[in-house]
């Protein structure tokens, strides 16, 4: 589990704050007592986590933001004074990345340069954490989960642009960030790679749980393209106090926690989008339904899962919250939502609730 001593008062640079992963990671920061500069785009739909949390009044500063703006990047990380960085911001969709790879290529690619190069120009930085995805293996679709040693690689615009992100931070580590490439003390950097992540207030579009609760929400079936796309589900939080167990040891030693790191759920919560869209269905109420009409003009991989155990060995971290759990509460956060109660007391307590039974 995190330290709350290291992180209180801590100052982070998180860029991609308005999206639903980095609302989350900001939330459990806050929670920690951290002083969050935010950088991102204005939120990337409408609702959105950070609008229904409100989350931009609540970290110490939101900056919007493009992170292929080098300049406006760098003064805004170097304002920050940031100890710890963590970088989410990137064009997260496959289908998006299949009607625009030149986007993709450049906010997943060169927005990532771009962070590094203004963390080269900010001293007070001491520990960078990039976020990647579970996709950034080449899917061999084997049974076995993929490891940190297995190839990278990518056969679709959005995958291979994630593989080529996690090239560029091997190459800053081998060039910049080591103690004798500079005059400064060498600087932790380290990828992590998790599920398919789940959790209230993502409403971003072509996935299967914000798709599902529209579709459920106005009692429309739900339409599923891939029934037997199997992938590693988990919720937001779970791999959370994992990023921040692994800066915190970045901070310490950068040299042995500079790599790669996988932060997967249980190997059989590994289930196919078929699966979670009936169990969803089942838990929403009587008047969910599910369609499948089968779509193969637009390719993705159909079995993946991650090996996390040297997370679990090195960082002490294990998955908590089961498939059925995460669901549970996924669902209870969008309910909450549509009833117009308050979501941000709820995701204190779901945060709460999380860490409470981890410890």
């Amino acid at each position: 589990m995190p330290e709350a001593s290291f992180w209180h008062r801590k100052k982070v640079f998180l860029t991609g704050h308005t999206g639903f992963m980095g609302g989350w990671l900001s939330s459990l920061l806050l929670h920690y007592g951290a002083k969050v500069t935010g950088y991102a785009l204005a939120a990337p739909t409408d609702p959105s986590f950070c609008d229904s949390v409100g989350l931009e009044r609540r970290i110490a500063r939101s900056v919007i933001g493009d992170v292929r703006d080098l300049s406006k990047l760098t003064e805004a990380l170097t304002a920050s004074a940031a100890e710890v960085v963590f970088h989410l911001a990137a064009q997260p969709l496959v289908r998006t990345a299949n009607a625009e790879p030149v986007l993709t290529y450049d906010v997943n690619v060169m927005g990532t340069v771009n962070l590094l190069e203004a963390v080269r120009k900010t001293p007070s930085v001491k520990a960078v954490v990039v976020v990647t995805t579970d996709k950034v293996y080449r899917n061999r679709n084997w049974a076995w989960p993929y490891r940190e040693v297995d190839e990278l690689g990518g056969s679709e615009p959005y995958s291979s642009s994630k593989s080529c992100a996690e090239h560029v931070l091997d190459a800053y580590r081998n060039v910049y960030f080591h103690s004798l490439a500079t005059d400064r003390p060498a600087i932790g950097l380290a990828s992590v790679r998790a599920g398919n992540v789940i959790g209230g207030g993502d409403w971003a579009a072509d996935r299967l749980i914000p798709d599902a609760i529209r579709a459920f929400q106005q009692e429309k079936p739900l339409i599923l393209r891939h029934p037997q796309s199997t992938r590693p589900w988990q919720h937001v939080l779970d791999p959370l106090p994992g990023y921040l167990t692994l800066a915190e040891e970045l901070t310490r030693a950068p040299s042995a926690f500079s790599c790669g790191w996988n932060f997967g759920p249980s190997t059989d919560d590994a289930k196919p989008v078929g699966w979670i869209a009936q169990r969803m269905a089942a838990i929403w109420g009587a008047t969910a339904r599910v369609e499948i009409q089968p779509d193969e003009q637009i390719f993705e991989e159909k079995l993946l899962a991650l090996d996390s155990a040297k997370a679990q060995t090195e960082l002490r971290w294990q998955p908590r919250w089961r498939l059925d759990q995460a669901l549970e509460r996924t669902t209870l956060w969008y309910k909450h939502f549509y009833d117009g109660k308050d979501v941000w007391t709820l995701t204190e307590r779901q945060i709460g609730d999380f860490l409470g039974e981890a410890a």
